[in-house]
């Protein structure tokens, strides 16, 4: 097994609350997503809320509004394959249907020590530092390259 891996937060502005029948295509998928992820090569762990199978009940200091989404992986290429390979590319194309559209980055990734289980306030923080100061070792996303060594880690 590498030292580390790769964490990752996405985050989302409703366009209605969850359980407005406008959401339905997005909360009825969740489950099938989250199974996709969960067996998905490469996988590590998933943020999820007490007593739930997925993390939509989670807020933070984003806003009320705002779904997040964490998860680790083992590489780059396993998070890519998944986002990009699988049924989750028919719901990305589909995300402005229960989505506001972002105007400031809405993805960041950061490299962590295999073993390590990121707080939501951490990857909040990574997504607030790629914000305010662009991509770096420590807060990136998927068009930059940073590898783990960039960040401090060794292989």
């Amino acid at each position: 097994m590498a030292g580390h891996h790769l964490a990752q937060l996405n985050v989302g502005t409703l366009r209605h609350p969850l359980d407005d029948p406008r959401t339905h295509g997005f909360t009825s998928m969740l489950d099938t997503l989250n199974d996709v992820a969960d067996r998905s090569p490469g996988f590590v762990w998933r943020l999820v809320g007490d007593g739930s199978s997925d993390a939509t009940a989670i807020r933070t200091t984003l806003g009320a509004d705002v779904i997040v989404n964490m998860s680790v992986w083992e590489s780059r290429a396993s998070l890519w394959d998944y986002v990009y390979r699988s049924g989750h590319l028919d719901v990305l194309r589909r995300r402005a249907e229960w989505f506001e559209l972002p105007k400031t980055a809405f993805q960041v990734m950061w490299w962590i020590p295999a073993g390590h289980v990121p707080a939501v306030e951490e990857a909040v923080e990574r997504l607030q530092q790629l914000r305010a100061h662009g991509p770096s070792p420590s807060a990136f996303g998927f068009r930059d390259t940073y590898t783990p060594e960039d960040a401090g880690l060794a292989s």
